[in-house]
């Protein structure tokens, strides 16, 4: 097998906003032997976020939240969107765990009675370096209700409980971003098992 690799040439930052960005010079192997011709690359920097589904199974419901976002303005219909609970994390202060659990309190209000990491992934990485973990919380969707989020970060984040079947039916519809999808998919597949583990009694179909 061979060996891959690259060389960095150069690094700059060209943009320390709200997003940090830098430019690379860079070359590296090509598939057919030796190296590839130097590349210029920006990529987006020190970004990790956590995405958290809130399920009660008693209810067979889910718990996720809806908000503004930029990137939706002037590409879909309204820039509202209906997800997970999410937030960035600074992996050199906290734990990723740490962030969901303090999250999900502040977007929602709920109270979480189980924890379950699904796993963690990369988003985009011809662009940024983000990954994101997933998790799986159980609530009690009753206590789930109302608008949330810290005024002082410009939030304004509003309470959608919806049955688990209907969220799944508006997958790639009114649900149509990357944590909301890989988190209910998952749901769906492990249903049975999560809730074994949670001492929860159902149907899992």
């Amino acid at each position: 097998m061979m060996t891959l690799k690259y060389e960095l040439l150069g690094e700059e930052c060209i943009l320390d906003g709200y997003f940090k960005m830098h430019r690379y010079r860079l070359r590296h192997s090509s598939f057919h032997g030796g190296w590839c011709k130097e590349i210029v690359r920006e990529r987006i920097e020190h970004l990790a976020a956590v995405s958290v589904l809130l399920y009660d199974p008693g209810q067979d419901s889910v718990v996720l939240v809806e908000q503004f976002r930029i990137g939706l303005m002037g590409l879909a219909a309204s820039p509202w969107s209906v997800e997970t609970v999410s937030g960035f994390c600074d992996t050199t202060h906290e734990m990723p765990e740490q962030v969901a659990r303090r999250e999900v309190i502040e977007e929602t209000g709920c109270t979480l009675k189980a924890l379950t990491h699904i796993g963690e992934f990369v988003v985009s990485p011809g662009m940024s370096v983000e990954r994101i973990n997933l998790y799986c919380g159980r609530v009690d969707a009753d206590e789930a209700d109302g608008v949330h989020g810290l005024e002082h970060e410009g939030e304004e984040i509003r309470v959608v409980v919806m049955p688990r079947r209907q969220a799944v039916g508006e997958l790639f519809g009114r649900l149509n971003s990357t944590s909301v999808i890989m988190t209910l998919q998952w749901l769906e597949a492990n249903r049975a098992r999560l809730l074994s583990e949670w001492g929860e009694a159902g149907n899992p179909g």
